[in-house]
């Protein structure tokens, strides 16, 4: 029926036209007088078949069948009218709605009692509560349909809106897992082809006059690229290999790995002063992580832009809910305001009272900036990228502290 609700229909009304046409060869056989066949064959075709499409069209259905059904019930044809009469309420009030129920249900009523009151038969009363408790029961049957049909209809809507909500978080997880991957990739990538660039610059100038040092260099080309190709490998193994099979996997670096990202800096060629206050190995991983990332891109950044001799100092402090990192050069630069970076945009800090407004400084908005005003964003940070006031470049972030996190 409801695969295919027209079929179903049209066998409901050919077992209706079958039960008249029995009924009217009953009466035929028992030697009372009928009507006509070609009066009662016509009526009662004409009373079911409406209902063939009572889903479609299912007001003009019902109609249709009220008129029909008004000389049928006069003839005495059988009893398809009658049931076809409730079949149409029942139709009307599920596939159209409580008000056109009740109107079509008043004008069964009225039809009910105007039929059975010009009657002489001592039962017309008992005929015409019959006829309203029949209307009744069409009407209850109706309404628990109409409301299981509109919960039906909630629950759909619900499901589809789940399922779009659920697409939608994949899509914005996806994004982000991918923002995340390119940061690590970045942060892999630029930080060891730098220095191996650093590296390989210093060992062709000093491979005639010092070849130790050329030596040095070569070597420390060599495992900073065997380090990077590791950690790349590792970063694409999460990303091919779901199960646990494979390399083991190395814990992502945090804060208690900027001792040896300072020696590697140094080993580049880069005086680093490292300082580090507070309890940085109880920071939360995430957060640790990229404290780890900002100091390496900013190093990274020293390294390749300070410039021959330039020296860089980096301190990480811990303070109560919050941590402040500082990594400066005195490399080529002169003074001017610092931009500050929020989750909001850039902000300009306010020039000293007494003093003209400096020129407004653009930041370079590549991706290693990029990246690190990100991992700020995400913790609800702030980042300060430029020029230090005495000379040289400053990196400056405060990143907030959430230990239960």
């Amino acid at each position: 029926m409801r695969a295919h609700p027209m079929a179903g229909d049209s066998l409901l009304a050919g077992l209706l036209l079958l039960l008249d046409l029995l009924l009217y060869s009953s009466i035929s056989e028992s030697g009372a007088e009928p009507p006509a066949w070609y009066i009662a064959v016509p009526l009662d075709i004409a009373v079911v078949a409406p209902l063939v499409f009572r889903r479609k069209r299912p007001l003009i259905a019902a109609y249709l069948v009220y008129v029909v059904s008004y000389a049928h019930s006069a003839l005495d044809l059988g009893a398809a009218g009658a049931i076809a009469l409730a079949v149409s309420l029942y139709s009307v009030l599920v596939y159209v709605g409580r008000k056109h129920g009740l109107i079509y249900a008043a004008a069964l009523v009225i039809a009910a009692v105007a039929a059975a009151l010009p009657r002489s038969q001592p039962d017309w009363g008992v005929q015409l509560s019959f006829s309203i408790f029949a209307i009744a029961f069409c009407w209850i049957l109706g309404e628990f349909m109409y409301a299981r049909r509109a919960y039906q209809r909630e629950l759909e809507a619900r499901l589809h809106l789940l399922e779009t909500e659920r697409d939608q978080a994949a899509r914005i997880a996806v994004a982000e897992e991918r923002g995340r991957i390119a940061r690590e990739l970045h942060d892999v990538v630029a930080h060891s082809v730098s220095v191996m660039v650093v590296q390989a610059d210093g060992a062709a100038l000093a491979l005639q006059a010092k070849p130790d040092l050329a030596g040095r260099a070569l070597r420390t080309i060599s495992e900073t690229g065997r380090g990077a190709l590791g950690e790349l490998r590792r970063l694409l193994d999460v990303l091919r290999n779901d199960s646990g099979d494979g390399e083991p996997r190395v814990p992502q670096p945090d804060a208690t790995a900027l001792g040896d990202l300072a020696e590697r800096i140094r080993g580049a060629g880069v005086p680093v002063d490292l300082r580090l206050d507070g309890e940085l190995s109880a920071l939360p991983a995430g957060l640790s992580l990229g404290i780890y990332r900002i100091v390496q891109e900013s190093l990274t950044n020293t390294l390749k832009h300070a410039g021959a001799g330039a020296h860089a100092a980096v301190r990480v402090q811990l303070t109560g809910d919050q941590v402040e990192i500082v990594v400066r050069d005195d490399g080529a630069g002169r003074a001017r305001r610092l931009e500050q970076v929020g989750a909001t945009g850039p902000v300009s800090a306010a020039p000293a009272p007494g003093r003209a407004p400096a020129p407004r400084l653009s930041v370079a908005g590549g991706n290693g900036v990029i990246g690190m005003r990100e991992r700020a964003n995400v913790y609800g940070g702030t980042l300060e990228v430029g020029p230090a006031a005495g000379g040289g470049w400053q990196v400056r972030a405060v990143l907030p502290v959430r230990l239960g996190s």
